[in-house]
């Protein structure tokens, strides 16, 4: 299988998990006035899923680099689709979280799988412009999800939101099991137990992975944040409709889609190390203009942070994500899992701390902002610069 024919493929996998998020988020409110629970609880959904997907993929990296990429890709769509069917004929909120852990499962099992075919295929820069172009193909859901959310809520209830994510799980899982290939190289590490934490250590330790894990994570826990909290602040603190929400929900989505289309020619041209530096300082700036405009309660004060935000995200997500998996060609699946439970798993852990603090969602995104800056300071050391950069 050429490059070519593999790229499309892998934007059918990574589909799976923004979809899980995005397009129900019209449908919160109605879901929660049916199951009779505040919003907060009712966005545990989105916080379990993520969860549930970093801690999975511990599991799901060593059984891809033990059975290989395609048979942990087809199982994890089969446990997604069967889990959709269960969330979309759930009558109680437990056991709807209980459907969405499941389903958690089944998309880390299709992630690890298409990370770990990209450092399979591809060395640490091309690797970045892959992950780029995959983020370019997770940010359009977003953008067009919710839309398709909304007109399934409105005409059909919220539970056909689900229905149609296991639809899409038949779909591409049957172009998948017809033309996806095995890209496991044949000297791939494979423990002789399944678990351990030798499988983990070693990566863990790698400077070059610790750095750019924790910059995704704390990247990625202001997206689980804005995610989860933006219903509650545009729909029930300013009391926009449905329509107004999703317009503003899918502008963003779409500077995301440009900024990540732009990612991979910045991270060629200028190399890692400006790439990841200049997302950073987009993220501190957004950080510090959220702050700035906490007193004026608007849809543009909300949002124009988080579009700048946005940029920022896009840029460091695929070029940190290459130089975090480079060293570990060998243990490719194992590296990914731990990069994506770091990410997954730790972000989600932030934000579910973070809103035990008395702040609202804005101050809450603003101080999640900031803390970029210490990590900031951190990559500026010339001392630290050297051993945290594998290439630039």
């Amino acid at each position: 299988m050429t490059n070519k024919q593999l790229l499309p493929l892998l934007i059918l996998m990574v589909i799976f998990s923004p979809l899980a998020i995005d397009i129900f988020l019209p449908a919160l409110p109605v879901m929660a006035a049916e199951f009779v629970v505040p919003m907060n609880q009712i966005q545990w959904s989105i916080t379990i899923f993520i969860l549930s997907m970093g801690f999975g993929q511990l599991i799901s990296g060593p059984l891809a680099d033990r059975y290989g990429r395609r048979p942990i890709a087809l199982g994890g769509i089969l446990i997604y689709g069967l889990a959709s069917i269960i969330s979309a004929y759930s009558d109680s909120l437990t056991f709807f979280l209980f459907s969405r852990l499941v389903q958690g499962l089944g998309a880390c099992a299709i992630v690890v799988a298409a990370f770990a075919s990209v450092r399979d295929k591809y060395n640490a820069i091309e690797s970045g412009v892959m992950y780029s172009y995959l983020n370019s193909a997770i940010c359009c859901i977003p953008a067009l999800a919710p839309l398709l959310g909304n007109v399934l809520t409105e005409y059909f209830g919220w539970r056909s939101n689900f229905e149609f994510m296991a639809g899409y799980a038949v779909f591409a899982g049957f172009i998948l099991f017809l033309m996806l290939k095995e890209t496991r190289p044949e000297h791939t590490v494979q423990h002789k137990k399944l678990i351990t934490l030798g499988h983990f250590i070693p990566v863990i330790k790698h400077p070059v992975f610790l750095f750019n894990a924790v910059l995704v994570m704390l990247a990625m826990a202001i997206i689980i944040a804005y995610v989860s909290s933006s219903p509650a602040w545009l729909m029930v603190r300013l009391g926009l409709d449905q329509q107004s929400f999703v317009y503003w929900f899918s502008l963003n989505a779409a500077i995301n889609i440009v900024a990540c289309f732009i990612a991979p020619r910045i991270l060629v041209k200028f190399g890692a190390r400006v790439t990841i530096g200049f997302g950073m300082v987009l993220l501190i700036s957004a950080g510090l203009l959220m702050l700035a405009l906490l007193a004026w309660q608007t849809p543009i004060a909300f949002m124009l942070p988080i579009m700048i935000s946005s940029l920022g995200f896009s840029l460091l997500m695929g070029a940190c994500a290459g130089q975090a998996l480079a060293p570990f060609g060998e243990k490719a699946g194992s590296a990914s899992a731990l990069l994506g439970f770091v990410q997954m798993s730790g972000a989600a852990v932030i934000v579910y701390l973070l809103q035990l603090l008395p702040l609202n969602e804005a101050e809450q995104l603003a101080l999640l902002m900031l803390t970029i800056i210490p990590v900031y300071v951190i990559w500026k050391l010339p001392q630290v610069k050297i051993h945290i950069m594998l290439k630039s």
